[in-house]
């Protein structure tokens, strides 16, 4: 399942992202990790929560992104919750449309049973209608 925070930059959407993940630490069973630009965050998160910088990792088109997404869940078979903050960048889809890459991840999620909630840097207006349904918060 994909769940989508969106609005547009300075919202609080890191914010609720980072209280959201800390709050799911203490009630999953399984693990989780939280993708992001930079380890700007390192001190915000639960240290049980694993922060990936995928800057470090020379990722340059959303198909390389999906790639790293899948082998990160093929390495941790307890992986119940990825967070993505700044998805846009981080996939490299800024200017882009997101559904491929929003449905790839749900198929993705139901066939490993991950939850994907992603921070968007969009208000809810520029979102395609098909992704609007997604939405748990528009800032």
């Amino acid at each position: 399942m994909v769940q989508l925070i969106v609005g547009n930059k300075g919202k609080g959407k890191t914010k609720y992202l980072l209280d959201k993940v800390n709050t799911e630490i203490q009630k999953t069973s399984g693990t989780i990790t939280y993708l992001d630009k930079s380890t700007k965050h390192m001190f915000e998160l639960n240290n049980k929560v694993r922060l990936v910088n995928v800057a470090d990792y020379m990722i340059t088109n959303c198909d390389e992104f999906l790639g790293f997404i899948c082998g990160i869940i093929s390495h941790d078979h307890d992986l119940q919750q990825m967070y993505f903050d700044s998805f846009l960048k981080i996939a490299c889809l800024e200017g882009e449309d997101i559904t491929p890459a929003v449905e790839k991840l749900d198929k993705i999620g139901e066939a490993f049973g991950i939850d994907f909630i992603l921070s968007v840097s969009m208000n809810e207006e520029e979102l395609p209608e098909s992704m609007r349904s997604k939405i748990i918060v528009s800032l």
